[in-house]
């Protein structure tokens, strides 16, 4: 339970690789992973983490490997974290950046394109607000969070 099948360094080594990896891959990926899950972005981080566990384990199961890994994983974090704060161009890669999808009742094609995002989700996200029509609509920003903020236009607009 405590005897180690790898040098404790070997744990750290493989956690932060791993985690530097999932960082880059979900970060490259889009917006749509970190904001409010379809069932499909669910089924694949749930995947996702079964398929790194071994890499980052080496077979090892021992209780002790898995308090250094998720140590290891949790320092991580807190050190991504207080670095995205320090930093606006580390946040701006990390976090990313909020993009505009409507301006003025005028949708844009590209952004929702680059985005991956679909008229489905944004139509839901514009109901919502209470907008029928993207011509309705002040501003619509996709947020870091994957969520989308909606501005309607006003009566007189």
């Amino acid at each position: 339970m405590f005897t180690l099948g790898l040098p404790w360094w070997e744990f750290v080594v493989r956690g932060a690789l791993v985690y530097i990896f999932l960082l880059i891959i979900l970060r490259l990926t889009g917006k749509r992973n970190t904001g409010q899950l379809a069932p499909f972005d669910l089924v694949l981080l749930l995947v996702l983490s079964n398929a790194v566990q071994n890499s980052m384990n080496g077979g090892d199961t021992s209780l002790l490997g898995g308090i250094i890994s998720a140590a290891t994983l949790i320092g991580l974090h807190y050190c991504v974290a207080y670095l995205t704060f320090r930093s606006k161009a580390l946040e701006k890669w990390v976090e990313g950046r909020p993009r505009t999808l409507i301006h003025n009742g005028v949708l844009d094609e590209k952004v929702m394109r680059e985005e991956l995002l679909t008229h489905h989700e944004l139509g839901a996200a514009l109901r919502a607000a209470g907008c029928a029509a993207v011509e309705h609509v002040s501003i619509a920003t996709l947020e870091n969070n994957g969520q989308i903020t909606v501005s309607p236009r006003n009566a007189a607009g």
